[in-house]
């Protein structure tokens, strides 16, 4: 309870300090994640990574109440899951924004470290979308991997231009993005890759589990409340909060996916309103409708800044620092 009511004073506060707010990570570790209820069912079956092992992870939730898997490092065989993808002889699209100063800062990292670890031995397609095509830097690509780039208008606020992604992904994945990929994967270019990412995240759509939220209780989580908005969740909807650094799908998952974001974000816009965490939030709307067919553990999108943690065995995608005053200004 006591525990509980921290987190309610942390989510009530609009910039909580750091010291409080690292004080309370630690202390979050104790709150259970919950049991999947297939535990007791020796294996559950995945498209891309053949049979899956959700007992081999006992101390993490790998599934979710409505069945499907929750993909942590342990339960699935990446060999097997590489093979699956070469015998469908897939392309994999991976869409990234750099717009402003985050071109510069972040984007020849999140490619190199792709080029190292996102989906090796598959072909790839990069689709850049920035303001400045001239300004993309060329980096070496392997055999079967081409990189993308698309011009996207630079918009007046930080805001708008997050919210502006799912616009700009729904008319690319009616383009040419959807005619060359099978499978596309959306991810924000403030990260790098330190691990293998394979083909095990590939499903019809996938969402993330967030880094600093997927030990909340469902009641502290950050979905929008304000019931004028189109991303509003009420009391009790909600299954996890999902990071909008990675989702992904086929391509006419997303673009169902995108069309009702870009939808949702037009009507509050035209309603004066903007939804706490922008795209996210219509995103966890989506995704509360209509049901992700796997879910990513924080394995794959991890924040250092939340510090080491015993289940976080292996991280495929780390946060860079945040320096939103030099970047957003």
């Amino acid at each position: 309870m006591q525990l509980t009511s921290t987190f309610r004073f942390l989510e009530d506060k609009a910039r909580p300090s750091r010291s409080l707010s690292l004080c309370v990570r630690h202390l979050e570790v104790l709150i259970p994640m919950g049991v999947c209820p297939l535990a007791r069912t020796p294996l559950l079956r995945d498209n891309f990574s053949g049979p899956l092992d959700p007992g081999a992870r006992p101390e993490v939730l790998t599934c979710t109440s409505w069945g499907l898997p929750i993909i942590w490092d342990g339960t699935f065989d990446p060999d097997v899951a590489q093979q699956e993808a070469v015998q469908r002889n897939l392309t994999v699209g991976l869409t990234v924004f750099a717009v402003g100063r985050y071109l510069e800062k972040y984007l020849e990292r999140f490619l190199e470290t792709a080029e190292q670890h996102f989906m090796v031995g598959q072909r790839v397609v990069y689709y850049v979308f920035t303001e400045r095509p001239a300004a993309v830097p060329r980096v070496p690509l392997g055999p079967g991997r081409r990189l993308r780039v698309e011009r996207v208008a630079r918009e007046r606020r930080w805001q708008d231009v997050s919210m502006a992604r799912m616009r700009a992904l729904q008319a690319a994945l009616g383009g040419r993005l959807g005619r060359e990929a099978r499978f596309v994967l959306c991810m924000d270019v403030d990260q790098h890759f330190s691990g293998a990412f394979g083909p095990e995240a590939l499903a019809e759509s996938v969402a993330q589990l967030h880094a600093w939220h997927y030990r909340w209780p469902r009641r502290l989580q950050p979905f929008e409340r304000d019931a004028r908005s189109a991303a509003a969740l009420g009391p009790g909807e909600g299954d996890f909060y999902y990071h909008a650094a990675v989702f992904g799908g086929s391509v006419a998952a997303l673009r169902r996916l995108t069309a009702h974001c870009a939808r949702g974000l037009r009507r509050d816009r035209a309603r004066g309103l903007e939804a706490r965490w922008h795209d996210e939030s219509h995103l966890n709307k989506f995704f509360w409708l209509h049901k992700p067919a796997k879910l990513l553990s924080p394995e794959f999108c991890w924040s250092p800044e939340i510090g080491r943690r015993a289940e976080i065995r292996r991280p495929r995608l780390l946060w860079a620092p945040k320096e939103y005053a030099l970047l957003r200004s």
